[in-house]
């Protein structure tokens, strides 16, 4: 077995985390080796007697083997893989696999990451879509989640400019949340592109979108919030692209708007305020 292949296998396991593979996964780098047991896996990633009894049941199970083989009809991208996007690899707990459907190649692009409200107002479609429509000659490529409100409005917008777009999404690539996005998954997998870090039929989940946000920030070489209440998932977006020392944009709202709370205070905090598109590409490309 290959050290890819086990990373794969070690992602679809119940039983063992992020921080057990990555232990796994140095240590047959350190010592040129690929573990192949579940004992010694559970020995090397040092899980507890409860996750190594978890993780040899279901390494053992029918339901394990018909994952690795549901999952060999999809595109997959490990970090060993020579195309994994340096800016992912150098960001907080970037991901060891990820699922995939589109265009990869859009992987190597220059990626602007916009975020905002689920509950957008109106203001936030206009910003959306006056910020991009000059973008439509640049060589970026739009990231977002595609949830409801903003992320839907900057995936369709990039849609029409015929800008690439990359969507991150908290379920397997076969599940559809919201509900009332089939149609645009179904076209950013096909002329974008579609990622997940979980796997085929893997539903949503309170801790998934968190998670996601993370990949997010980390693609991008910069990130715009549109609109943020206080405490928004935009705003930890926004945080950990901070952390990955990305250039953190914010669109201005009114004082007394709820939705334009978050964004001014990171401006408040030294982000950016964007006015214009002008401000987006200084950012992205600071040579022209």
């Amino acid at each position: 077995m290959q050290l890819r292949s086990l990373l794969i296998r070690l992602h679809l396991a119940e039983g063992i985390g992020y921080a057990g593979m990555t232990k796994v996964l140095h240590f047959c780098l350190r010592h040129q080796t690929v573990l192949t047991t579940a004992a010694e896996i559970s020995r090397v990633a040092k899980l507890s007697t409860r996750s190594a009894r978890r993780f040899r049941v279901d390494w053992q199970s029918d339901r394990f083997n018909q994952a690795v083989e549901q999952h060999r009809e999809i595109a997959i991208l490990t970090i060993l893989d020579a195309d994994y996007p340096l800016p992912l690899l150098e960001s907080f707990q970037p991901p060891l696999v990820l699922f995939m459907c589109g265009q990869r190649r859009l992987l190597g692009t220059t990626q602007l990451a916009v975020v905002g409200a689920r509950q957008a107002s109106p203001y936030a479609a206009r910003c959306v879509q006056r910020l991009l429509t000059p973008l439509a000659g640049q060589a970026v490529t739009i990231v977002s989640g595609l949830a409801q409100g903003t992320d839907s409005c900057a995936h369709r917008q990039a849609l029409n400019l015929n800008l690439g777009t990359i969507a991150v999404i908290g379920t397997g690539l076969d599940v559809v949340y919201p509900r009332a996005n089939v149609a645009l998954q179904t076209q950013v997998s096909q002329v974008g592109l579609l990622i997940s870090e979980y796997p085929l039929g893997c539903p949503p989940a309170r801790h998934h979108f968190p998670e996601r946000n993370r990949i997010i920030a980390g693609l991008c070489q910069a990130i715009l919030v549109v609109e943020a209440r206080e405490h928004s998932g935009s705003l930890i977006t926004a945080n950990l692209a901070l952390q990955n020392n990305r250039n953190v944009l914010a669109v201005p709202g009114p004082i007394d708007a709820p939705m334009s709370v978050g964004c001014n205070q990171l401006i408040l905090a030294g982000a950016k305020p964007v006015l214009n598109s002008r401000h987006i590409i200084e950012e992205i490309y600071p040579n022209i």
